[in-house]
């Protein structure tokens, strides 16, 4: 009886490793295995161009922007939205590319654009803000998109959340 005895127990002891073991992994796994958990918006235009905008949603995002970034996607962009309605500034610093910032109001309306502003990648880099106080959202866009599209201070904006 002690030979089938010892025997069982070794068989408990060796399924118990091999659940605790298989635990372990899928724990690991769960935190090496990058999850992307960012999110999209369809923003459409007054003229019913459309791009497919990033949101930066977190203060990482809205402190970095498209910082270190190689480009943008073909018709894509990022929107920030802002906690509160206000004046708000961003930096280009370690941007690889210029763009466009079209500010917009809490109705989605546009307050203000800016065109080409240009990377910053050394030393101190300027801060850019929107002329209007009553800013809730900026969408940066690939440089020359506002001419191209004809953008003009008052048109509206609709957005469409992707999922």
């Amino acid at each position: 009886m002690t030979v089938i005895s010892a025997q069982r127990d070794q068989k408990k002891t060796r399924i118990i490793m091999m659940i605790l073991l298989a635990v372990l992994l899928i724990s690991v796994s769960m935190f090496l295995v990058q999850r992307d958990d960012s999110k999209t918006i369809i923003v459409t235009f007054p003229n019913g161009t459309q791009i497919e905008a990033e949101v930066a949603d977190t203060p990482e995002k809205l402190l970095f922007g498209l910082a270190f970034q190689d480009a943008l996607p073909s018709n894509g962009g990022m929107i920030y939205i802002f906690e509160s309605t206000g004046h708000h500034r961003v930096t280009t610093k370690a941007y690889r590319f210029p763009v466009d910032m079209i500010w917009v109001d809490e109705s989605r309306h546009i307050v203000s654009v800016m065109e080409n502003v240009q990377p910053c990648q050394e030393g101190t880099c300027p801060w850019h803000g929107s002329t209007s106080d009553d800013v809730r959202y900026l969408i940066q866009t690939e440089a020359g998109f506002i001419q191209r599209q004809a953008l003009t201070v008052g048109g509206e904006l609709k957005y469409t959340l992707h999922m």
